[in-house]
C-alpha cells in the first residue's frame, strides 16, 4: 500500500440521453451530479474528510490540496471533472451538527459536451490499466443489481401513495407555528434589523414500500433539465442555483430570489409566460428581494475578482413548478498572493447568500435558528464537486430532501421574507418548491 494518490482516466463509450446520465450508472448510492447530458457519477468511497464549525470550508480545502498535490494523475482527456474529482455537502450552518463531507469515490464517470470517460482511483501499488479501470467499473455496476433490495430494484416509478401507504407529516414546526415564525421575521424585519430573513421549513415523508433514490434522481434529471441534479451521502434534490463554477479563471454563479408558483397562472388571460412576466417581473416586493440576493452574491465575490459581469435586469427562469427571477454572474478570477482562489476559498467567503440567509446575513442567521426550530443540515449549504486542476460546480441543496433510513425522507423548502410577505402565501410557495421532490417520490398532493 501507498499513501499516494494515484489516478487513470481514459475516454469511454457512453452515450447520455435526454435525462442526462445514462440510467444505468445511476444507482440507489451512487455520488451523482448531472446537468441536462452532461455530468458526474461516482462508484465506492476511497476517502472522505469531514468537519463541522465556522472553519469547515477551509478544512476541507486544505486536506483536498494536500491529497492530490502529490498525487500521480495520468489523464488522457484534461477536461473539468477528469482526474482526481471529489464530491461534496456542506452544512448551511456552523452551528450545524451535520458532518460537512468531501468524498473521493474509487470510480468516476463523466460526460461533458458529447465526451465521456472513466477515472480510477486508488492508494494501491498497483499498474492502473485502461483494462483494469472498465472491469472495475463493470464490477461495481454488477455488484449494485445484486444487492439492490426487491422492493427498491425496479426502474419504474411507483405511486406510493396510491394505496394511502406513504405518509407526509409537519417536521419541526406545524404550519400555523411556521406561518407565526414568518409573522415574527416580518416584525423583526420592520424594526429595521436586518433587509430580508430566509426560513425554511421541513415535512417527513414516510414510505412503507422503501426510498428509491435512483429512480429520485432520474426523474429529477428528466424533468428538471435547468437544475443541477445532485445526490450526495443520501442527500438528493435539484437545485436551481448555482453559487459557484470554476473552470480555469473563470467563476460564473446564478442567482434565484422571486418566486411565483406555475399552478396560479391557471385560468388567468394571456400566456402563462405574459402572467410570469406582470405579475412576477411587475413585482416590487419580487425585485427588491431579487436585487438583495445578486448585491449580496457580487458584493462577497467583488475581492477575488479581476473583472465582473452581471445581468442588469433579471429574467424569468421557467421550470415545471415555478418561475424564478434570475440573474447570472461571470467574474475573471484574480491572483491572490500568487494563486488563483479555490472553489472552496470562494464558498467560504459567498456562503451563506442572501438568496438562502438574508441580509445582513450575521442577524439573519441568528433569527433563523430562534424562528426555525431545526438543524438545517446540509439544506441550503453548498453541494457538488471539484478536481485537482481547481475546477468544480457548487449549486446550493435547494429542491431537496435527505433519505434518513430505507423508509424515511425528509424534505425542505424555504421563502424569502421581506417586509410586504404574507404568512400564507410563503407558506403556498413552500408547497410549490417542495413539489419537485414529491412528484419524485411519487407523493401526489
Amino acid at each position: 500500500m501507498t499513501s499516494t494518490l494515484r489516478t487513470l482516466t481514459v475516454p469511454l463509450d457512453v452515450d447520455s440521453s435526454s435525462g442526462g446520465l445514462p440510467s444505468f450508472l445511476v444507482r440507489d448510492d451512487v455520488l451523482c451530479w448531472s446537468r441536462r447530458e452532461n455530468g458526474l457519477v461516482g462508484f465506492g468511497e476511497l476517502a472522505r474528510f469531514t468537519a463541522t464549525g465556522a472553519e469547515r470550508f477551509l478544512e476541507a480545502d486544505m486536506w483536498w490540496r494536500h491529497l492530490v498535490i502529490e498525487a500521480e494523475i495520468t489523464d488522457h482527456l484534461e477536461l473539468p471533472g477528469t482526474g482526481p474529482v471529489a464530491f461534496g455537502s456542506f452544512a448551511f450552518s456552523k452551528t450545524s451538527a451535520f458532518e460537512s463531507r468531501l468524498i473521493l469515490p474509487e470510480i468516476v464517470v463523466g460526460i461533458r459536451d458529447g465526451r465521456s470517460w472513466l477515472t480510477q482511483l486508488t492508494f494501491d501499488d498497483g499498474d492502473l490499466t485502461e483494462e483494469g479501470a472498465l472491469a472495475a467499473l463493470a464490477g461495481w455496476l454488477s455488484r449494485a443489481d445484486r444487492e439492490r433490495p426487491a422492493a427498491g430494484g425496479s426502474d419504474v416509478g411507483r405511486s406510493f401513495d396510491a394505496d394511502g401507504k406513504a405518509t407526509l407529516e409537519s417536521g419541526s414546526l406545524t404550519e400555523a407555528a411556521w406561518k407565526q415564525a414568518v409573522a415574527d421575521g416580518v416584525a423583526e424585519i420592520r424594526t429595521g434589523k436586518l433587509e430580508k430573513l430566509v426560513l425554511a421549513r421541513d415535512v417527513v415523508a414516510t414510505m412503507p414500500d422503501g426510498v428509491n433514490a435512483a429512480h429520485v434522481l432520474r426523474e429529477l434529471a428528466g424533468s428538471y433539465r435547468e437544475c443541477w441534479t445532485y445526490g450526495v451521502d443520501g442527500l438528493v434534490g435539484a437545485t436551481p442555483e448555482m453559487l459557484i463554477q470554476v473552470e480555469g479563471r473563470t467563476a460564473q454563479a446564478r442567482v434565484l430570489a422571486g418566486t411565483l408558483d406555475r399552478r396560479d397562472a391557471e385560468g388567468m388571460d394571456g400566456s402563462p409566460m405574459e402572467y410570469a412576466e406582470r405579475v412576477l417581473a411587475g413585482s416590487e416586493k419580487q425585485r427588491h428581494e431579487h436585487e438583495i440576493a445578486i448585491q449580496s452574491l457580487t458584493t462577497q465575490l467583488a475581492p477575488f475578482s479581476e473583472a465582473m459581469n452581471a445581468h442588469s435586469e433579471p429574467f424569468i427562469l421557467e421550470l415545471p413548478n415555478v418561475w424564478h427571477l434570475a440573474s447570472d454572474v461571470k467574474a475573471e478570477l484574480a491572483d491572490i498572493e500568487g494563486h488563483v482562489p479555490t472553489c472552496l476559498a470562494l464558498i467560504n467567503a459567498l456562503h451563506p447568500t442572501a438568496a438562502v440567509c438574508g441580509t445582513p446575513t450575521s442577524v439573519a442567521g441568528a433569527l433563523i435558528r430562534e424562528l426555525e426550530h431545526m438543524d438545517r443540515g446540509p439544506y441550503a449549504g453548498p453541494v457538488g464537486w471539484l478536481d485537482a486542476a481547481g475546477n468544480g460546480e457548487w449549486g446550493i441543496a435547494l429542491r431537496g430532501a435527505i433519505i434518513e433510513n430505507p423508509t424515511t425522507v425528509r424534505l425542505y423548502a424555504g421563502c424569502g421574507i421581506v417586509e410586504g410577505s404574507v404568512p400564507e402565501a410563503e407558506l403556498a410557495e413552500t408547497w410549490a418548491k417542495f413539489r419537485p421532490m414529491l412528484e419524485s417520490l411519487g407523493i401526489n398532493r
